[in-house]
């Protein structure tokens, strides 16, 4: 066994926000808006008091972090362990010896992720998989030992990007790809980017082995963005009538098409430098023109395109003086047009979705809109139990569950609120569209059996209907109660053997399974147990999955493959309930 190592408490630090950011992705957290981490650094940089705890109350744990398959010891890894309620825990690392051992003392009790860092691996759970981390449950004087981690070697894509006469390509973006389930739908999800060099070499390092598409979108092209902008001095119909697509290069997909349907998956392994080259060629350029209409006087207009494929902003433009706009360049996919307002009063935005194929769209019209308030009090039905109002955030997420937006450049709506210490919060500049409201506390646990209780707009419950926002003010009474249903039990295999790190959902009933908020989830300790809390009264099917791609469990033709695997389980508000669930292994809900 090797050396004890050096051991210490982060605290409030750039690893907590690290951790905070890493222990949402597999819950519908992640939802939120990217302003959430920085809340939880900021709330959690204030001074904690963990209060004094004996050494003898204290846990320990340790073990080995080998390399996958061979495995042989690491040395140099860095050994994170995150509390994942930070009003009771701490966070504390470690190195690995020279035998890839490791042990950390002095743990107060309580629950926390296990990970575990080093520059060209990955931390891999079981399945070869990238893991999200390890789950323990650390008891007062606990000495948990024999722990193991398995690192593997990243994968790395080089290559290089020249034009069609060889030459290369500074500036190119080249990214790798991979599908996988956000909020229940599919996404193309950036595993890994990098742009050109002066050679137009490229070189993406720390990928995980498995399935990627890589793609290649061109430097900007500055001699159509000047000819864009030197059309605002001409008249309205400027170019509208020059319907033959302009040449240029084109996002391009391995080994060398535009058209993404027809990419070639590259299979990474790990420790693979798999080499890509790319020659890009011009091409027909598809544009999108249009108007924007209804503008306050002295204002203008910034146009975004955003896929809806990727999750991100494409391209832009500015309005014209006229009004009228265009955007060149863009290939064939579905997006999300929108049109940001500068130097109005109010924020003001409009949002169209289009699909774009293999012409130009034309005749577009964009007429932006005030977004509205939402504002309101967030009453509290407690039974005794403490609610921490530094701890608890709003979050207005759409009703049809797809949260397709990046933050937008100019625009000011953030879908979080935090609650004030009278119960005062306010949403601003809000779209239009049809809302639900989701109780959130940082991560910490502190608020955990708290829900939304009823949600009342004017004398209207329409906690189950959706909040209808289509301007002006909108006020809203919650009641949240500490009394909702508590679900523990234990993750087990078909041999009745706990299961540690398992995916546990409650899912409910059919008619409300697009609304995330309604759904708990979290994932087994090393002894296959789980707690699920703060449960609403009602129908829920629970599932224990021994792994999940992505929150494939908000998609309904996924529950509908594993749904007789599932436990029906009818829920009072105050119920405590204890079962038993047998997982499903990996690959039996195809």
């Amino acid at each position: 066994m090797g050396a004890s190592v050096s051991i210490k408490l982060i605290g409030a630090s750039r690893l907590l926000l690290y951790a905070a950011c890493r222990l949402s992705r597999r819950s519908p957290m992640n939802l939120v808006s990217r302003f959430f981490c920085m809340a939880v650094l900021g709330s959690c940089a204030l001074a904690q008091q963990f209060g004094v705890v004996p050494t003898s109350q204290k846990a320990a744990i340790e073990g080995i972090v080998t390399k996958d398959p061979s495995g042989e010891p690491v040395k140099k890894v860095l050994v994170e362990l995150i509390a994942e309620n930070q009003k009771q825990g701490g966070d504390y690392t470690g190195t690995t010896g020279p035998d890839g051992a490791f042990r950390i003392e002095n743990i107060l009790p309580g629950r926390y992720r296990l990970f575990a860092e080093r520059t060209g691996f990955l931390d891999i759970d079981k399945h070869h998989g990238r893991s999200e981390g390890r789950v323990l449950t650390l008891r007062p004087g606990e000495d948990v030992k024999d722990l193991q981690i398995r690192l593997q070697a990243a994968a790395v894509l080089r290559g290089r990007v020249t034009d069609e006469d060889g030459d290369p390509l500074a500036g190119a973006e080249v990214s790798a790809l991979r599908q996988t389930f956000v909020t229940g739908h599919k996404h193309w999800e950036q595993v890994g980017s990098e742009r050109t060099n002066d050679l137009g070499e490229y070189r993406i390092a720390n990928l995980p082995a498995g399935s990627v598409v890589v793609s290649v979108n061109p430097p900007p092209d500055f001699k159509n963005l000047i000819e864009s902008a030197g059309a605002a001095g001409e008249g309205k119909n400027s170019g509208a009538g020059d319907n033959a697509p302009a040449a240029a290069y084109q996002a391009t997909y391995y080994p060398g098409t535009p058209d993404r349907s027809q990419a070639m998956p590259i299979q990474l392994h790990a420790g693979d430098e798999f080499p890509a080259n790319f020659s890009l060629t011009p091409g027909p350029s598809l544009s999108i023109r249009g108007q924007v209409v209804n503008l306050p006087p002295r204002t203008t207009a910034t146009i975004m395109l955003q896929s809806r494929d990727f999750r991100l902003v494409t391209s832009g433009t500015e309005m014209h003086k006229d009004g009228s706009f265009v955007i060149r360049d863009v290939s064939p996919g579905s997006y999300l047009l929108l049109a940001s307002v500068e130097g109005s009063a109010v924020p003001m935005i409009a949002r169209q979705t289009l699909e774009v194929g293999s012409s130009n769209v034309e005749g577009l019209r964009l007429s932006p809109q005030p977004g509205a308030t939402v504002r309101g009090r967030l009453r509290l039905e407690s039974s005794g139990k403490r609610f921490d109002p530094d701890q608890v955030y709003l979050v207005l997420q759409p009703v049809d569950g797809q949260d397709d937006e990046v933050a937008i450049p100019g625009a000011s709506f953030s879908n979080l609120a935090h609650v004030a210490a009278g119960g005062e919060f306010v949403w601003s500049d809000v779209p239009p569209g049809n809302y639900y409201v989701q109780i959130l506390g940082n991560g910490s646990g502190a608020n955990e059996d708290w829900f939304l209780k009823t949600v009342l707009s004017g004398t209207r419950d329409v906690g189950e209907s959706g909040i209808a926002v289509s301007g002006g003010t909108v006020f809203l009474d919650l009641v949240a109660s500490a009394n909702g249903a508590v679900v523990e039990g234990v993750a087990g295999d078909s041999k009745g053997q706990p299961v540690a790190n398992a995916v546990v959902v409650a899912v409910p009933e059919s008619r409300m399974r697009g609304r995330m908020d309604q759904y708990r989830q979290t994932v087994s300790d090393q002894n296959g147990h789980f707690s699920l809390r703060g449960i609403r009264g009602g129908t829920y099917t629970l599932f224990a999955w021994e792994s999940v791609d992505g929150q494939a469990y908000y998609n309904p033709e996924f529950l509908k493959s594993c749904e007789d695997q599932g436990q029906a389980l009818q829920l009072s508000e105050a119920d405590r309930k204890t079962v038993q669930l047998t997982v499903i292994a990996a690959g039996d809900e195809q």
